[in-house]
């Protein structure tokens, strides 16, 4: 299965340690899903890590940003255009829609409203789901960790 998670879903994953995606990360460090990114997306996490309410110091960015190349195989952008895609209206999440695209991904994962409308969208409609993490792991069939289980 091949995935692209959104910024947004990364920080959820890599600095919250939220509980709705710590089954997907625990997909990805295994191998059971491959998470494509390219240069563009990289960019803007590195980007929103510099974020004041994040209060990340450099090393603690640093160490984020690995954690995330573990993980997450690079597809970068081949000249090859993805002209039938829906527009999001905001035009720095387009970026996720055409990554997924020449990734062939399966999913977008995201908890982005713009990005999540253009799955109810009718017209238009681009060639792979687009789902918050908590339908993801539904789809994919990972349930979230018990927090009984961490006491």
């Amino acid at each position: 299965m091949h995935v692209v998670l959104d910024t947004n879903v990364v920080m959820d994953m890599l600095h919250f340690d939220d509980r709705h995606t710590r089954p997907l990360h625990d997909a990805a460090t295994k191998g059971d899903i491959s998470c494509f990114t390219d240069t563009e997306c990289l960019a803007e996490l590195e980007r929103v890590t510099t974020y004041p309410e994040f209060k990340l110091d450099e090393a603690s960015r640093a160490v984020l940003m690995e954690r995330y190349r573990q993980f997450v195989n690079l597809c970068e952008y081949t000249g090859e255009e993805f002209g039938d895609l829906p527009r999001c209206r905001d035009a720095d999440d387009q970026k996720f829609l055409i990554l997924a695209a020449r990734c062939r991904a399966d999913l977008l994962i995201t908890r982005d409203k713009q990005l999540l409308k253009l799955a109810r969208r009718r017209g238009l409609r681009p060639p792979f789901g687009i789902v918050t993490p908590e339908a993801a792991c539904q789809l994919l069939q990972l349930a979230p960790e018990n927090p009984a289980r961490r006491l």
